[in-house]
């Protein structure tokens, strides 16, 4: 199983967020990261293999993979996606509480997968395209509006979940 590193795609050690399109997403093998990742679910249909457990994917699914999870995709079909990666959510400078907006684990059950809108996600695409035109420098003011265009996306999915 492989592990990706976040220096292959943070562009900085203090760049706290960077966004992954996946136009289209083929299949791809197990893997793990030293990084979180929430994968958003645009087009197209696949099946994400996480932990073990299969899921159906399609429009509206958000998928919440933690640095520790084990997850592949399989029997791709159009799958169409961006990854939001980020470090840690204990790893930003200037927003604090990003864990009260992430799924829990309860009882050793993890809800990684939600569900939410088409309104949602068209919201939550428009918070994606801000980031990805937002500067990405080393400076403070750089750093601080990813991270609270990042508190934005996750509060956006928080309220917009289906379950």
């Amino acid at each position: 199983m492989d592990l990706l590193h976040s220096s292959d795609f943070f562009p900085s050690c203090s760049a706290p967020v960077v966004i992954e399109p996946r136009e289209p997403q083929q299949a791809f093998p197990e893997h793990h990261h030293d990084f979180y990742e929430i994968v958003i679910v645009e087009q197209g249909a696949g099946v994400h293999v996480f932990n073990g457990n299969p899921y159906t994917l399609n429009s509206g699914c958000v998928c919440f993979v933690r640095d520790h999870d084990r997850h592949l995709f399989e029997q791709t079909d159009g799958l169409i996606l961006t990854n939001i990666l980020f470090r840690a959510p204990d790893a930003f400078r200037f927003v604090s509480g990003v864990e009260q907006f992430l799924p829990r684990e309860d009882d050793g059950v993890y809800p990684a997968h939600w569900r939410i809108s088409q309104q949602v996600l068209q919201q939550v695409k428009g918070l994606i395209g801000l980031l990805v035109d937002a500067p990405t420098g080393d400076r403070p003011e750089e750093i601080a509006l990813h991270e609270s265009v990042f508190m934005q996306l996750l509060v956006q999915l928080w309220q917009g979940c289906l379950a």
